[in-house]
């Protein structure tokens, strides 16, 4: 499996999500946070020059998929993110070793319940 990490502009959100979906993928994770962002130009890159830094916002967009659906969801984004101006936004591509479901707070009282009548019925049986 695979995290597809994309770091889109946030009016393309509900875009995005849609491609998405269309070709199946579903469950994605959103945070929202801000690139810094440094006008570069015939100086900007100069040590000695100020430069004006601004923070840009964006929306991180998280989806675990099948090594096998990776081009189609790198597709979908960028089909759906383009904006055709600079600064579009980045998709990164990681691997995913494990993945752990967090279970739900009734569903740890039941596990700890059923653990506990299996430890009383290994005492009985001793």
């Amino acid at each position: 499996m695979k995290i597809v990490t994309a770091i889109i502009k946030p009016f393309k959100l509900d875009e995005v999500r849609d491609a998405l979906t269309s070709i199946g993928v579903q469950g994605t994770d959103r945070n929202r946070g801000q690139r810094l962002r440094a006008p570069k130009g015939p100086h900007g890159n100069l040590p000695w020059c100020r430069v004006c830094v601004s923070f840009l916002p964006n929306i991180k967009v998280e989806v675990a998929v099948a090594s096998g659906q990776v081009d189609k969801v790198i597709t979908a984004i960028t089909g759906a993110a383009k904006t055709g101006q600079i600064g579009d936004g980045k998709i990164f591509v990681i691997a995913l070793e494990h993945a752990v479901r967090n279970p739900h707070r009734r569903n740890r009282r039941r596990s700890a319940l059923a653990t506990r009548t299996a430890n009383l019925t290994d005492r009985s049986r001793s």
